[in-house]
């Protein structure tokens, strides 16, 4: 390639970013951020109201999931070592 052919190029890479553009693509790049991470926590919520509800518990324990650290221990102890109301009798 031409120097002439690559003057294009340097020219966008020298220039100054425009400031409105960047604030867009940085909002953007957070509300696409956010949405994926709701999406990461209410997919096991969602499934496991489903087991709750399924074992005979109330599905809003799985909301118990929500609790930093503890959480996802306890709702696993629960279903592991709890007796399922369903399967009673």
């Amino acid at each position: 390639m031409t120097a002439a052919a690559l003057m294009p190029l340097f020219a966008f890479a020298q220039s100054k970013p425009d400031q409105a553009a960047l604030a867009g693509l940085m909002a953007f790049g957070c509300v696409f951020w956010l949405f994926l991470i709701l999406a990461a926590m209410a997919f096991p919520i969602f499934c496991f109201w489903r087991i709750f509800t399924k074992a005979g518990y109330s599905g809003a324990m799985s909301l118990i999931w929500l609790v930093p650290l503890v959480g996802p221990i306890v709702v696993l102890c629960i279903l592991a070592f709890g007796t399922w109301p369903n399967q009673k009798g």
